[in-house]
């Protein structure tokens, strides 16, 4: 790949901040206009702020297929002072810390040096669906559209940790990226995780996505992926693991990302917690994708069609009620793994009138979606069961 190919260019953020399709998107929230904007590598997507990007996937995309393309990927930023040029050439993955034998790792070393291997996994925003917590709280206002799923290429970082040797006494392994603070005073983005799940031989130093180099955007050329767990921990431009012998006091998981310390994560609307934790594993979500809220459809058999994901347990039932009192089991799609997106199919009959159409998944370890929306003051982890409105003529 030739160097120019692979530059991204400050120009083309001010290219793509100004490119702004004439239609907007209506989210089914307060406040909820957002432009279609294309930027490079990307289809046009909802724009959620320019600097840094933050692009949310339009929610018919999750209607195409269990597989996410690159170019719908959302986009998801803490710091503006992205990269714009990228040398493949010159790049370094530095591995240090409490570690034997410290590394400065090429693309081609770990490309070479470990056999790759592959994962089907879902990325999804901490904060996704924001937008439709009531009462509202502080934060990006995001409507669904903030996950996707893709087959993630790369290296174990176990086989990394185990090249590099990890010392006695080490506790967690810490993440950075080439992204940085605009201003000294703005913490720097740094995520870690403990020495037992960097080393459970799924977290995974990937440098393709979907049988491609990772979209600029998306963390070229190298990204951490944690099957499981929220995108937070998902590190772009990923360029320095440090293995430490204490935990990591980083404002990134220490204050910012966390979640009240109890079964549900909730707490009562406009009431903090009294204790919190680092957030963790996705929980159970599904979603109808092929109608839409206020939808018209023809009375008589409808099909329907939707995912469901969790944190890697795998989804063990798909249910739909359009009548409040029965719920009828959709057929599950093909199986790609359990940390991916799973498709799930049901015909059902839809009289003249209005209905309320529900869809709740269970997991294989138990885990249920709520009927009630839960809060917490971050506005993290929603997984009510949806409901979509539509009329039948």
């Amino acid at each position: 790949m030739l160097r120019r190919d692979v530059l991204f260019g400050a120009g083309a953020l001010a290219l793509a901040s100004r490119r702004a399709l004439a239609r907007e998107v209506d989210l089914p929230f307060g406040n909820g206009e957002r432009p279609l904007v294309a930027y490079p590598g990307k289809r046009p997507l909802l724009q959620m702020t320019a600097r840094p990007p933050q692009l949310e996937t339009p929610f018919s995309v999750f209607d195409e297929s269990a597989i996410t393309p690159n170019d719908a990927f959302f986009v998801r930023y803490h710091l503006a002072d992205i990269p714009t040029q990228i040398d493949p050439d010159a790049f370094r993955l530095d591995v240090k810390g409490h570690v034997d034998r410290p590394v400065s790792l090429s693309l081609t070393d770990l490309k070479g040096l470990f056999g790759p291997t592959e994962i089907v996994a879902v990325n999804q925003c901490s904060g996704n669906s924001r937008g439709f917590f009531e009462p509202r709280m502080a934060g990006g206002q995001l409507a669904n559209g903030a996950m996707g799923c893709a087959r993630w290429t790369g290296v174990p970082l176990k086989a990394v940790l185990d090249r590099v040797g990890v010392k006695a006494g080490a506790a967690e392994v810490a993440f950075e990226g080439l992204d940085g603070p605009v201003i000294p005073e703005t913490p720097d983005f740094a995520k870690s995780l403990k020495l037992e799940h960097a080393r459970d031989g799924q977290v995974m130093l990937a440098w393709a996505m979907n049988g491609e180099d990772l979209p600029w955007l998306n963390g070229y050329p190298l990204r951490l992926v944690v099957p499981g767990y929220y995108g937070t921990y998902w590190v772009k431009h990923l360029n320095a693991i440090t293995v430490l012998d204490k935990p990591f006091e980083g404002f990134w998981m220490k204050t910012a990302y966390r979640i009240p310390d109890n079964a549900c994560a909730c707490t009562e609307p406009g009431k903090p917690a009294a204790a919190t934790v680092p957030i963790g594993r996705l929980n159970v979500r599904s979603f109808l994708t092929n109608l839409t809220d206020e939808m018209q459809v023809k009375a008589g058999p409808v099909p329907l069609r939707g995912i469901a994901f969790d944190g890697g347990s795998g989804i063990k039932a798909v249910e739909v009620s359009v009548d409040d009192k029965s719920w009828a089991q959709g057929k599950l799609g093909q199986d790609l793994g359990p940390y991916a997106f799973r498709t799930w199919t049901l015909d059902v009959d839809l009289p003249a009138g209005a209905h309320a159409i529900r869809v709740r998944a269970t997991s294989n370890d138990g885990g249920a979606q709520p009927m009630e929306p839960r809060w917490n003051q971050a506005g993290y982890m929603r997984n009510v069961v949806e409901t979509t409105r539509v009329r039948a003529a």
